[in-house]
């Protein structure tokens, strides 16, 4: 399986790539950086380097051409600014969507964020409210699209070391994740028909990754 990764020097993206070359699959990672090149190559993927912020949809169609399956897993980032929460979390994502159209790349997922129903939640501060705007944004563009698209919501990420054990679903309440794990359940929807055109939240919980997913 070949698959293209949009932010793929990201936290989630690095550890996604090495579980994918390490079960044999083609892991390309677009980056913006081109230092980056070499941490993607670590972890057994192939960088293309190509900003989504300015590129034009054909470029990115062209390194999208051929693959099984998309992953949309940038973002601007804390401390980014309002302006680079559109232009990230929401137009890099709707212009990876539409380049996945363009190649014929059905299969897409998206990582979205918890709390993206709520946009405009009074309780969180101006800067996050701009992000849940721009990725509730970038969900319902990719909903309107003629792909098999999934949208992941991990729940608050954490670098601790992965259990395997997670509660997936289509809402679990707010909790922590490791990021270890987000990657292995990405890893398990691409095998998932029975998640296309759904929208999962995704926190630590009690089952096994496989038994989550089987029971979608």
């Amino acid at each position: 399986m070949r698959v293209v990764i949009a932010g793929g020097h990201g936290q989630i993206a690095l550890r996604l790539e090495r579980l994918l070359a390490a079960r044999g699959d083609e892991a390309v990672g677009i980056i913006r950086n081109p230092a980056h090149a070499a941490d993607l190559e670590a972890a057994g993927a192939q960088g293309v380097v190509l900003d989504l912020e300015n590129a034009e949809v054909d470029a990115v169609a062209e390194v999208l051409k051929g693959a099984d399956a998309a992953i949309f897993s940038a973002g601007a980032g804390p401390g980014s600014g309002t302006a680079r929460k559109d232009t990230v979390d929401r137009g890099a994502a709707a212009l990876f969507a539409e380049a996945a159209e363009r190649a014929g790349v059905r299969r897409h997922i998206q990582v979205g964020s918890m709390g993206a129903d709520n946009p405009d939640n009074p309780n969180v501060s101006d800067e996050f409210r701009h992000y849940l705007r721009a990725k509730r944004a970038a969900e319902d563009d990719l909903k309107a699209r003629d792909l098999d698209w999934t949208i992941l919501r991990p729940g608050q990420l954490t670098d601790d070391p992965g259990t395997g054990l997670v509660l997936l679903a289509d809402k679990t309440g707010r909790g922590p994740v490791p990021r270890d794990d987000v990657a292995a359940v990405l890893v398990a929807l691409l095998d998932t028909p029975a998640s296309a055109r759904r929208t999962l939240e995704l926190i630590s919980g009690e089952t096994a990754i496989g038994e989550a997913i089987s029971a979608l």
